[in-house]
Parts: structure tokens; C-alpha cells; sequence
């Protein structure tokens, strides 16, 4: 084998658990909703909106009515380790029964930082994103890590 083959080959086994490192620590960076991904604003802006398309069904306290809640255990349960934009999609899809497809981008994101807000997890300092590569980026985790 050749000094310049070699050198190839010790480099790239070098620079294996670098790269490694690297995925590690993205993961490990990944953002979560406990990491303050909505402000209060935009929470506000919200709730009208729940009030208004979301309510009737849902409970005006997000406990459910006729259908699921939209805050506690077992909101959490089905919700966990999804993304943000899996639910942001849920709603925009789906809801409300109604008038499926009718809510925009911006008022489903607005009605998930709300449901944020509702279930005690922080605002942060920049809007829920609408962007669907952004709200994949976020996990929903029921608990606080």
C-alpha cells in the first residue's frame, strides 16, 4: 500500500468519530417545545380562534367535549415524540370537523401555541413557525426533560 493510500486511509478513520460526534450533538440540540418555540402574542392571538372553531368540541377548558382533549395525560401520550408540525398538520388537515381545511397556516399555528400555553409549557422570544421543514425541526414531548 502506497504512503499516499495510507494517509487516506488513517484520515478517514480519524475523521469517523468526528462525524460522529457531530450527529450526536445535533440530536442531542434537537429542540423540544419545552424550549420556548411560541410567544405569548401569538398564544393570544390564539385563543379567539379556539374560542371560535375549536371550543365546541373540544371544551373551552381543552378537556374535550364530543371530542379528545387537547391538554393533559393523554393528549401528551398520543402526541409524544412527534413533531410540532405532525399536529400542526393534524389540525390544519382536519380540523375543524366542520370545516376541514378551512384554518390557515398562521391560525393553526397560533391555536398550537395556545394549546402550548394551556398545558404549561414557556413562551419563548419568536413565534411558532408556519414552515414545514421549521415545525419538523420541533418535538413534542409531554414532559419536561
Amino acid at each position: 500500500m502506497s504512503r499516499r493510500a495510507v494517509a487516506y486511509l488513517l484520515a478517514g478513520i480519524t475523521t469517523i468519530p468526528l462525524m460522529h460526534s457531530a450527529v450526536v450533538a445535533s440530536q442531542s440540540a434537537a429542540r423540544t417545545v419545552w424550549d420556548g418555540v411560541y410567544t405569548a402574542a401569538q398564544a393570544t392571538r390564539g385563543e379567539p380562534v379556539y374560542k371560535d372553531k375549536c371550543a365546541k368540541c373540544h371544551a373551552a377548558e381543552l378537556t374535550g367535549l364530543d371530542a379528545p382533549p387537547l391538554v393533559g395525560a393523554g393528549f401528551s401520550s398520543n402526541w409524544n415524540d412527534l413533531s410540532v408540525y405532525d399536529l400542526s398538520e393534524r389540525i390544519r388537515v382536519g380540523m375543524p370537523d366542520d370545516a376541514k381545511g378551512s384554518l390557515t397556516r398562521e391560525q393553526v399555528a397560533d391555536l398550537v401555541a395556545y394549546m402550548l400555553q394551556r398545558a404549561e409549557m414557556p413562551a419563548g422570544k419568536a413565534e411558532l413557525p408556519t414552515q414545514a421543514d421549521a415545525l419538523k425541526a420541533i418535538k413534542y414531548l409531554g414532559s419536561k426533560p
